[in-house]
């Protein structure tokens, strides 16, 4: 099997509900979908997205990726890309001028398992045929009762676990949402917070202290204070042993090795990048920490989640990108199922291609109602 030809395709749409946290507030999704071409006909998926900026036009996008990645890819076989070590020096150390990474990774190794006819996550090794997943209502700027309507779907169909966004300058507040959440989910398996580091170390601990005292039992803490003081996510450890530091969301496997040696956190955060999730994982495993499974566009990381041992959790924030894709992935009872389709489990809607392709920058104003997030009420 041999890379012959790509397909982008550029996406830009309304999200069903503003997301957000402490530190950013996002009202509209800019997605690019990769598709690499096999000689054998056969496509892999994967998907490039910005959070704040609308991506360039799908020619100038197209343009990039011709002359910064295609001559690394023209011809060559998916399965020795994936496992390829690069020798990174100099000028050498750079990304592309547009986050194209993670989607090649995850459209490599889709044409991988394809080509072995195998569920990707069985290729990874995997053995579980299901994960936990909680619910993450990416809600810090949700009004009260429409935070209190998102939960209480949750728990209707059957998620025992939940995370909410903290970090607000008032502790009150956040006081004030963990009662909302528990006065509509009843007693939970788990609550964990996240404050996207709002908070200093000497905060975390006194807000922590605050939280237990009022009643709360929070499982972790993600990302309390600045990503790479590990003194101070140590310091927030030893002042804070009822409750779990989650952190490494925002490193890339370089940063997260170092938290992870630092021994500044209970737990390592991981996403994205299918090769780079698994050698974390490995080390994670190493060193006896656990894994979380963050966001990952269209739950594609629930392929790493089942395949490795350390992971307990997958985050799932009912985000409206299902109608990209032909079969998203299963949720059912508060557990994220394992798929039985060849490669990553993901193939781009047709339908999506046609109606919702948007090949030129639009204003955000100027853009149709968001599509329809079918896991959720409307």
């Amino acid at each position: 099997m041999r890379i012959v030809d790509f397909r982008i395709v550029r996406f830009q749409f309304a999200r069903d509900r503003v997301i957000g946290d402490s530190q950013v507030r996002i009202a509209h999704a800019h997605v690019a979908t990769i598709e690499l071409i096999a000689d054998n006909g056969m496509v892999g998926l994967g998907f490039l997205a910005t959070l704040f900026n609308p991506l360039p036009a799908q020619a100038e996008i197209e343009r990039i990726f011709r002359a910064e990645i295609w001559p690394g890819l023209e011809g060559q076989a998916p399965a020795a890309l994936v496992h390829r070590v690069r020798r990174p020096r100099g000028g050498n150390i750079r990304g592309a001028s547009l986050p194209f990474g993670e989607g090649v990774d995850q459209a490599l190794w889709d044409l991988a398992a394809k080509k072995l006819d195998m569920p990707l996550w069985k290729l990874l090794g995997g053995s579980k045929t299901r994960v936990k997943a909680y619910a993450s209502g990416l809600d810090f700027h949700l009004s009260d009762d429409d935070f209190c309507a998102l939960f209480d779907h949750a728990a209707s169909i059957g998620y025992r676990a939940f995370k909410i966004k903290v970090g607000h300058p008032d502790i009150e507040r956040d006081l004030h949402r963990l009662d909302l959440l528990v006065k509509t989910v009843g007693k939970p398996e788990a609550i964990m917070i996240d404050a996207n580091e709002g908070w200093s170390p000497q905060q975390t601990v006194r807000n922590m202290n605050k939280i237990r005292d009022a009643g709360f039992d929070i499982l972790w803490i993600e990302d309390p204070c600045l990503r790479y003081d590990f003194e101070g996510l140590k310091m927030i450890r030893a002042g804070c042993p009822f409750t779990l530091v989650n952190s490494g969301e925002y490193f890339d496997a370089h940063g997260k090795r170092q938290l992870i040696e630092a021994r500044g956190t209970d737990m390592i955060n991981v996403h994205g990048f299918v090769s780079e999730v698994m050698r974390i994982g490995w080390l994670a495993a190493e060193h006896g920490i656990p894994v979380s499974l963050g966001n990952s566009f269209l739950e594609i990381g629930v392929n790493m989640a089942i395949a490795l041992p350390e992971v307990e959790w997958l985050e799932y924030s009912f985000q409206n990108f299902d109608h990209l894709v032909e079969t998203p992935f299963e949720i059912r009872d508060g557990w994220i199922q394992a798929h039985d389709r060849p490669g990553h489990g993901l193939v781009l809607s047709e339908a999506a291609r046609s109606e919702w392709a948007v090949p030129e920058v639009l204003a955000n104003d100027a853009l149709p109602p968001g599509p329809v997030n079918t896991r959720l009420p409307h």
